[in-house]
């Protein structure tokens, strides 16, 4: 399973120079002015995880393959982008098929790279997007909504009129500037609004990206806070220094690790926005071992062993048998999976078993 991230923002916030750093690319077109970028630039990452080598080693693989996380860099949108402007509806449909939103707003200071409002202020960044993303809803919402009461005239359908009241609901908090995503739903209303595809029930999450200091670490000045003056504490927000990520995608990966120790900073940029989106999308990662490979795969948290199964293959769901589980520390003490049947730490779990991030697993199938 492999998801998506949309990166957006305003123009020249350094969404492109990110995207660039992140995929260690250059595909995509960092130039100091506006809609630079106009299609989208998709690029497949690598998740670092080091659990990978050290079982590798154990099973004596052949191949380790990690799973990956695709970042799209989706052009600049601008205030009045809900009603075209910037080519703001071509933009917005691109938003629409990622699984997640990593909104950059720019904190750092440069004036050599021009803002589109001539200004450099987080939390106004963050609300223009935000105001932008609702009234594209609203436009949805209102739809579906006319639609609605005009079935629901016909004849008293009780479904139809829960739909209204829902609608209603969401077209007022949007109408407000809120999000989608802050309320509240039954099951039912779930299913309505999976239909409606609404760019503010998508998860999000704030990257700040802020300016390098002298000694190499991204600046910390409460930006993060700033940006939604504590409206929407729930996202997740991260500071990132897109000029640092340049620096070190430039560098190989020995190099890197060696310019990170030297600055005494634990995690890149990268590490630290897949951290935050696995805990966005609540997602965990099982893994496989053997000669053959070492993989790693990802799955929704709370999925149970036959869905993980399917994951490898889909036939695997219906053929499902059972799994031999082990967290994969101990896997690696016990030495294979010789040793972990002998220590007894090898565990049988059937249909029912709820997967645990870190689960080493060996899955029988019919």
């Amino acid at each position: 399973m492999s998801f998506s991230i949309g990166i957006v923002g305003l123009p020249n916030v350094g969404k492109s120079t990110l995207f660039n750093a992140l995929t260690r690319s250059k595909q995509a077109n960092a130039a100091n002015y506006p809609f630079c970028t106009i299609d989208p630039n998709v690029g497949v990452v690598e998740v670092p995880d080091e659990r990978l080598e050290k079982l590798s080693a154990v099973s004596k693989s052949i191949k380790t393959i990690p799973t990956v996380i695709e970042f799209v860099d989706i052009a600049g949108l601008v205030k009045g982008a809900s009603e075209g402007e910037g080519l703001g509806n071509k933009f917005l449909s691109h938003i629409r098929e990622v699984d997640a939103i990593a909104q950059v707003a720019r904190a750092f200071s440069d004036s050599n790279v021009i803002h589109v409002n001539n200004r450099v202020d987080p939390k106004e960044d963050a609300e223009i997007i935000n105001l932008e993303l609702a009234l594209a809803d609203l436009q949805t919402v209102k739809k579906r909504l006319d639609n609605a009461k005009k079935s629901a005239k016909g004849a008293v359908a009780k479904d139809l009129q829960k739909q209204v009241s829902l609608l209603e609901r969401v077209n007022t908090h949007l109408q407000k500037g809120g999000q989608a995503r802050e309320l509240d739903y039954d099951d039912e209303e779930i299913i309505v609004m999976k239909e409606l595809c609404l760019l503010t029930m998508k998860p999000m999450m704030y990257v700040v990206n802020v300016d390098e200091t002298d000694d190499g670490h991204a600046s910390s000045a409460g930006k993060l806070r700033a940006i939604d003056g504590g409206q929407q504490t729930a996202v997740e927000q991260i500071e990132i220094s897109a000029k640092l990520e340049a620096e070190l995608a430039d560098l190989s990966p020995t190099e890197a690790k060696e310019y990170l120790r030297q600055l005494g900073i634990e995690q890149t940029g990268l590490d630290k926005l897949i951290v935050a989106s696995y805990k966005l999308l609540n997602l965990i990662t099982f893994l496989t071992s053997g000669e053959p490979e070492t993989r790693a795969w990802t799955i929704k948290k709370g999925v149970k062993a036959p869905q993980a199964a399917g994951v490898i293959h889909t036939d695997f769901i219906k053929g499902f048998i059972k799994a031999d589980v082990i967290n994969w520390q101990d896997f690696i003490a016990c030495g294979g999976w010789a040793g972990a049947r002998e220590s007894g730490k090898l565990r049988t779990e059937g249909k029912e078993y709820e997967m645990k991030d870190g689960d080493l697993c060996f899955f029988h199938i019919n």
